[in-house]
């Protein structure tokens, strides 16, 4: 292990093999840290307020959290989760395997969240969210939950598999967005949508099907379903996924 000698870490938690812990960075009690992790300077892991009571953060194998990353205690990420810089994901999160999420993202907790998903910067994912597996959420992006804020009603959204919500869109309370939807940026969606559907506009309208787009490469091949022609970044395990979504969408 590479423990700094300004970090804290309680002897409560658990770290396993060969991990990193950057300068002041703490880890409280009942955290549970999987081998190869690397934890960069001012990260605070295992927060814990009246909501957590003595569930753990789980943090599995060969994660990277960056500086100034806050993770509260009672949630678990699998292995090869990535943040970027001063992200806040809140109690009650679970997440799968290769999850990451840019800077300054903030999970206000009680979510699910799939594998291989991918967040990109200042994406606010409110309470009770339920994302899917292969999901893409790019920049600025809101899943709200409050129908008629401010009150107590929280009513996440869905956000089922391979489904993309492109930048500074807002998706609404309730709202259930469908597997490989295709959310148009600066988008206001107020309604549950239909699979493989392009929605635009505020309040967001369907628009066509996402096999009418082509890619702006020059071969006019068609755009969705995304995993025929895009797997930069993702493991081996994943690619083989892809793949086989590919071949049965040929």
């Amino acid at each position: 292990m590479d423990i700094h000698p300004t970090a804290i870490i309680s002897p409560k938690a658990t770290l396993g093999n060969n991990v990193t812990v950057g300068p002041f960075s703490i880890v409280h009690d009942n955290v549970e840290i999987a081998d190869n992790v690397v934890i960069e300077s001012h990260c605070e892991l295992g927060v814990r307020n009246q909501r957590t009571g003595d569930k753990p953060l789980v943090v599995g194998s060969n994660s990277h959290i960056r500086s100034h990353s806050v993770l509260y205690a009672a949630s678990s990420f699998g292995s090869n989760f990535v943040t970027g810089h001063r992200v806040t994901i809140r109690e009650n999160t679970s997440a799968g395997k290769n999850f990451q999420v840019g800077t300054l993202g903030d999970i206000q907790g009680d979510c699910v969240i799939g594998d291989y998903v991918r967040f990109h910067s200042n994406v606010h994912i409110g309470q009770h969210s339920i994302v899917g597996n292969f999901v893409w959420i790019f920049p600025y992006v809101v899943l709200t939950n409050d129908p008629h804020p401010p009150s107590n009603v929280m009513q996440g959204v869905t956000v089922e598999d391979f489904a993309v919500i492109a930048t500074m869109s807002v998706i609404l309370p309730g709202v259930k967005i469908a597997g490989g939807c295709l959310v148009a940026a600066h988008s206001s969606v107020n309604r549950n949508t239909k699979a493989n559907t392009i929605y635009a506009g505020s309040p967001a309208k369907a628009v066509g099907e996402t096999s009418k787009i082509r890619l702006k490469d020059g071969s006019r091949r068609p755009a969705y379903p995304w995993p025929k022609h895009f797997k930069r970044g993702y493991p081996e395990e994943a690619i083989k996924i892809l793949e086989s979504i590919a071949s049965d969408n040929a």
